[in-house]
């Protein structure tokens, strides 16, 4: 017989009870791997379904015996910052489910990244209001454990019929995502939805298995735009990435970096560039998070300041808080164009107000 503490320990619920093991937290999910365009029907396996991609929280939902959870891609425990989503969910979800989606919020007819991100630095008493003013919900489009049963070895037209069944009679927050194995259909949203914040389109494969690496293809909403160049990462005659802003109030914002240049693009871009004349409007350092909101790093980031001139990026539509949440990527420079023509994109003014 264990000793009294012991019977204690053993008789209380054990955290995940109900799920398979294999699916206790960190969960590593499928990726996408970035195409330049809406591949044919039969690029993948089983052939092709098309589904929109929402700007929003990837997360994976674990119903248990004992309780719900929502972890990120990172494996980081999001369940206190949305208990209205998780309300929902033990609710209309069965224990034993594990399932795959994106937490999302809609504000004024559009996905609101910002709102969603608010989220995760708000107090508790301000988590309460932006629950009542911003809702989130969830969007589901795979189950990867239904009764208690792992069912990541089941091709996805099997798991879509299990998910399809676990959602039926769903009522918001909860959604199931809508997918097409129509690829007109699917240039048609990837067209028309970008208004709504809908990043493009993701590809599975019908006859594809669930596994934890770039199994999926995904083509993503950009736009061209003019920003203004100010500063570089490296040797102004060696280049290794563009610092871009706009104009902002009055003043040149730092709004993103562009992805690494190839040993030729640097070169070109290299031409281009002068010292600064007179006094610049950025510093020599700056932090890390400037350029990448997402890093874990706290360190700096060592700016070669230019002579601002006008460049020609192509953009995720993707926009963060005050700058773009992806790398750009510079398309060409604009010798033609002065720094004082190019102004703040209308979509981008909302979050500057």
């Amino acid at each position: 017989m264990f000793p009294p503490l012991l019977r204690w320990a053993y008789a209380v619920p054990t955290m995940f009870e109900g799920l398979p093991a294999a699916l206790h937290p960190p969960v590593a999910l499928a990726l996408a791997k970035a195409v330049e365009s809406i591949p044919r029907g039969d690029a993948l396996s089983g052939g092709s379904v098309f589904e929109m991609k929402f700007d929003g929280f990837r997360a994976v939902c674990l119903v248990g015996s004992d309780g719900a959870w929502l972890y990120s891609r990172q494996g980081k425990d999001l369940s206190r910052y949305f208990p209205d989503v998780l309300a929902s969910v033990r609710e209309q979800i069965p224990p034993g489910c594990v399932v795959d989606g994106e937490v999302v919020v809609w504000s004024e007819g559009r996905l609101d990244f910002d709102a969603l991100q608010m989220r995760l630095v708000s107090s508790k008493a301000a988590l309460a209001e932006l629950v009542m003013k911003s809702p989130a919900s969830l969007i589901a489009f795979d189950v990867l454990a239904v009764a208690g049963q792992d069912t990541r070895g089941l091709q996805f037209r099997d798991r879509r019929a299990l998910l399809e069944e676990l959602a039926r009679g769903w009522v918001p927050p909860l959604h199931l995502s809508p997918v097409t194995s129509d690829r007109a259909l699917a240039a048609t949203w990837f067209s028309d939805m970008t208004a709504t914040g809908v990043e493009g389109i993701v590809i599975k494969g019908e006859g594809q298995t669930y596994e934890p690496r770039r199994i999926w293809l995904k083509v993503k909403s950009r736009s061209a735009l003019d920003v203004v160049l100010a500063a570089v990462i490296g040797p102004m005659a060696h280049p290794r990435a563009a610092v871009v802003g706009l104009p902002v109030h009055g003043r040149l914002r730092i709004v993103g970096r562009s992805t690494s240049l190839t040993a030729r693009a640097g070169r070109d871009l290299a031409t281009y560039l002068r010292p600064p004349r007179g006094r610049h409007p950025w510093p020599e350092e700056i932090s890390e998070r400037v350029l990448d909101r997402f890093t874990k790093e706290g360190g700096t980031t060592r700016l070669t300041l230019v002579e601002p001139l006008v460049v020609e990026v192509s953009a995720d539509i993707a926009w963060s808080g005050q700058a773009f949440r992806h790398s750009v990527r510079l398309m060409r420079v604009r010798p033609e164009l002065s720094p004082t023509e190019v102004s703040l994109p209308e979509g981008f003014q909302r979050a500057w107000r």
